[in-house]
């Protein structure tokens, strides 16, 4: 009963994939109409990457991503003023940008 019941919900998704690709991308991105086997490999493809399977977590899926801002959040709270500062500054060194400078540390450098 299982699989009918997967078969029931793999098919019509497919379909709607097929049909959604073939009458929006193609318009807009000019990209080749696909079938019914392509829309269903799209499909496969896109709940491994980005849903996972039953049982299996996808990206970002069953709190793992929730316990890695908690514990940086935790961390973040136990710092001081000036580890702060430090973090931040070290954050936008990496982006390249310069670290800011206040005004009164502008007027005393010159």
């Amino acid at each position: 009963m299982m699989i009918l019941f997967i078969f029931g919900l793999i098919v019509p998704l497919s379909f709607i994939i097929m049909a959604l690709w073939n009458n929006i991308l193609v318009a807009v991105l000019h990209v080749t109409v696909i079938n019914f086997w392509q829309a269903l490999g799209i499909f496969t493809l896109s709940k491994i990457l980005f849903g996972g399977f039953p049982g299996s977590p996808g990206w970002g899926r069953h709190g793992r991503g929730r316990d890695r801002m908690e514990s940086m959040r935790n961390k973040w709270m136990n710092m001081t003023p000036e580890e702060k500062t430090n973090f931040k500054n070290d954050w936008r060194n990496r982006c390249g940008k310069s670290p800011r400078t206040s005004s009164a540390e502008a007027t005393a450098t010159e």
